[in-house]
């Protein structure tokens, strides 16, 4: 999350520099609204957090995941497809392994970005085993406990307990 942050001033110091666009992706899902992440504080690390706008399309194979400011400006985008981990911002281009090495460098943590597309659909990944949460306004996947609560109104939330440090991911849809 301190690589993001600082990745984050650097984009704001940059100024007019922005991220060429993608090229479009065909078929799958598009989301888009706002998005926090927290990381709670461990030992000597404090507390992180990050905000921003999003964009996501595609699917758990190939997609694209933008970042921007509040003003529209993009800061980043994740491209992936089989065989190709990216990430593009106004610095240049950056290469991965998998979206789970991705998140880790960028965000300091494990975010299942794949199972995104499930999730906000109101629904388990199908690719690994679910559980649901007590009170059926939920599930338990991949370590996760996915809140579905506020799901009518486009709210998505899912809380990460273990391994430490703790990870809470909110989505807010546009258009909810």
């Amino acid at each position: 999350m301190t690589r993001l942050l600082a990745l984050l001033a650097a984009f704001a110091i940059a100024g007019c520099a922005s991220v060429e666009p993608a090229a479009p992706i065909t078929g799958g899902d598009a989301f888009a609204g706002r998005l926090s992440v927290r990381v709670d504080p461990t030992g000597a690390a404090p507390a992180r957090s990050l905000a921003a706008a999003f964009d996501l399309r595609g699917s758990a194979e190939a997609g694209t995941l933008g970042l921007s400011t509040p003003l529209g400006s993009m800061l980043a985008e994740a491209r992936w497809r089989p065989g190709s981990v990216v990430l593009v911002t106004p610095q240049g281009t950056r290469r991965f392994a998998d979206l789970d090495a991705l998140t880790r460098e960028v965000l300091g943590e494990s975010v299942p970005l794949e199972a995104w597309f499930d999730w906000l659909h109101g629904r388990p990944w199908p690719g690994a085993a679910s559980s649901p949460q007590p009170g059926g306004a939920g599930f338990g996947q991949l370590g996760w406990a996915v809140d579905l609560s506020r799901f009518a109104s486009g709210a998505v939330a899912a809380s990460r307990r273990e391994p430490l440090p703790a990870v809470v991911v909110r989505i807010q849809l546009d258009g909810s």
